[in-house]
Parts: C-alpha cells; sequence; structure tokens
C-alpha cells in the first residue's frame, strides 16, 4: 500500500533532531510525525523563520524521511486542562506556576503551531485539548449535566478561534481521542464534534490503544467517525486483568506487570490491526500510519525497528477486482 510508515518522534524527544532522523531512517521509516518539543521542532521559529524550516527540511532529506504532521500534545493540553503542577513540566520557566499565563501561552502556541505546519508543507496537526471535566469522569461527588455541558462549552470558547487559525491556513487539528482529553472514548468524541458544529478543521487522530482498554472496538470507532479522521497511530495495549489488577491501573507506572492493562510494541497487544487496516482501506485512508512506540517492558531501539516492520507488512491494499470475477462468463 501506498500509505507512508512514519515515526511519532514524541518518545524520542531526549535525542537531537537529527539523531532521530537518522535512527528511523536505519529503521526503515518514510518520514516522521515531528513532536513540537525538545529539539525537534520550535514552532516559533517554524512559524516565523523560513530558514529554521528550510533546516529542518534538508535534515530530513538526508536522510530520505519526509514529514505529513506536527505533533502538538504537551501545549494543546494546557490550553484545556484544569492547572496542577504538572503542567509546568510543558510550560516555559516564564509562566511556569501561573495558571492563567500558561493558557494563554498555549493558545498562542497552538496558533504558531498551525502556521509552523503550513510552513513546514504538512497538511496536519496532531495533539491534545485538555479537558476541564476529566476529574469528573467517575460522577461523584454528584456532577450535573450541566457541568459536563459548561466544560464542553468551555473547549468550545477556548478553542474556536484556535481552530479558526487552523482554518484560516488550511491544517486540520487532529485530536488524540484519549483519557484526560475533553473526548476520550466514542461517546464523548461524537459530542465534541456536535459542540463545535462539525468546524472543518476539528477531527481526529486514531489511536486503537486508548480505545482498546476502554473496551471501545477501535475499528467500529474508524468506521462511523471515518469522515474525520485526519491522521492514524500505530500504537498497541494488552489487557491483562488477572482477578487482583484493576482497568484503571490501580496508580501503577506503565509498564509494571501488575497493572490491569499496559501499551506494548505492536503485535505484542490484544489489538486487532488487521481490522482497522481493513476499515482505513474502505474509508479510502491514504495518509501516514505513525508509529507511536510506546512499551516499557523493551528496548525501544528493538522495538521501534520491529514495529516499522509490523506496520509495512500489515499495510495490504484493497482489491481492485472482485475475487469471483474469474467465473463470469462472456
Amino acid at each position: 500500500m501506498s500509505r507512508p510508515v512514519t515515526l511519532f518522534t514524541g518518545q524520542w524527544a531526549d535525542l537531537t533532531f537529527e539523531d532521530i532522523c537518522k535512527i528511523a531512517s536505519g529503521m526503515g521509516y518514510d518520514g516522521l510525525e515531528i513532536a513540537c518539543w525538545g529539539d525537534h521542532m520550535d514552532v516559533r521559529k517554524a512559524a516565523v523563520d523560513p530558514d529554521y524550516c528550510k533546516n529542518r527540511r534538508e535534515i530530513l532529506q538526508k536522510y530520505n524521511l519526509k514529514c505529513w504532521a506536527l505533533g502538538a500534545h504537551l501545549s494543546g493540553q494546557c490550553v484545556g486542562d484544569l492547572y496542577d503542577p504538572r503542567l509546568d513540566n510543558f510550560a516555559p520557566a516564564a509562566v511556569k506556576g501561573k495558571p492563567e499565563e500558561i493558557r494563554k501561552w498555549a493558545v498562542e502556541e497552538m496558533k504558531y503551531t498551525a502556521r509552523a505546519a503550513k510552513n513546514m508543507g504538512c497538511y496536519v496537526v496532531t495533539g491534545f485539548m485538555g479537558s476541564p471535566i476529566w476529574k469528573f469522569f467517575y460522577s461523584f461527588p454528584q456532577t450535573t449535566e450541566q457541568m459536563i455541558e459548561e466544560g464542553f462549552d468551555r473547549i468550545v470558547e477556548l478553542w474556536t478561534p484556535i481552530l479558526d487559525e487552523f482554518k484560516s491556513l488550511g491544517i486540520k487539528f487532529a485530536l488524540e481521542v484519549h483519557p484526560t482529553e475533553i473526548a476520550f472514548d466514542y461517546y464523548t468524541a461524537g459530542k465534541l464534534l456536535e459542540k463545535f458544529n462539525y468546524h472543518t478543521a476539528l477531527g481526529f487522530n486514531f489511536d486503537p490503544s486508548h480505545l482498546l482498554w476502554q473496551g471501545v472496538n477501535p475499528a467500529l470507532f474508524l468506521r462511523d467517525y471515518s469522515s474525520h479522521i485526519f491522521h492514524v497511530h500505530m500504537k498497541d495495549a494488552a489487557v491483562t486483568l488477572d482477578g487482583r489488577s484493576g482497568i484503571l491501573g490501580s496508580h501503577i507506572t506503565f509498564g509494571d506487570n501488575r497493572r490491569g492493562w499496559n501499551f506494548r510494541s505492536l503485535g505484542h497487544g490484544d489489538v486487532k490491526f488487521e481490522e482497522i487496516i481493513r476499515e482505513l482501506n474502505a474509508m479510502g485512508y491514504s495518509g501516514p500510519l505513525s508509529v507511536e512506540w510506546e512499551d516499557s517492558g523493551m528496548d525501544r531501539m528493538f522495538g521501534g525497528k520491529e514495529a516499522c516492520e509490523f506496520v509495512k507488512k500489515i499495510n495490504f491494499s484493497p482489491s481492485s477486482i472482485a475475487f469471483d470475477d474469474a467465473l463470469a462468463k462472456e
């Protein structure tokens, strides 16, 4: 299939941009989904400095790589989240500990990201939106419907100016449907689209791993939201409930075998990737299949290469003929 296989660089942001380009090329990837943190992409520079973008494109070309998407998960989270000290890890030093200044920085950062994507020749930015109501997910203390509506409305208020900027530049924003986000499962994803009145710049970065452990069938999510799938992550997870472990993870660190579920390198979990490829073929998706590699129980150099090989093997094309055409009579 002609869909390119890319590597999301978020889990490799401890390396320089050139280092991850060299590594990804050696593993066999066709390109990168570039994370907008670490050394990989400074969106404010990319938005205003043609030479910066030229340098990034030259490094990609040096290693026979391309880029179809930028990843802005950290700044996006700061737009819509309720503040706690963890957000300080995502924000620049000047605004750490200052909730409203963090939010203002994040809104500006996302607008710069849209322009950076355009200048890099990308068509989509993946990321998070945050959520002012994630802490309400269990509905105790008692949570009213009004509180939920107000939370979605707050996201609409914060993100509409950002999405309008994306639309004006011809760039799509693809929310990764994910716990801690305003849309974290099947029904909240639909509610989000409705709340934004189906804003043309808003869609989804499909990631099966986050749906699987919640009990949502990733293939059905793809089928029902096919017109809003702007980008695809290839990522696996394994549910290993053993009678002691709980599906919420028990506040146990990722990778610990006592957890009820963990992210796994592709092909080592429970995601049925063949079903996903068949749905992508049916909906005519021709964009990147981007490996987001996360597996605390496996060496990432081994896993990154194996994951690339796995995706290329499963990335089959739809049939161009009916299988029983050979039986047709003249």
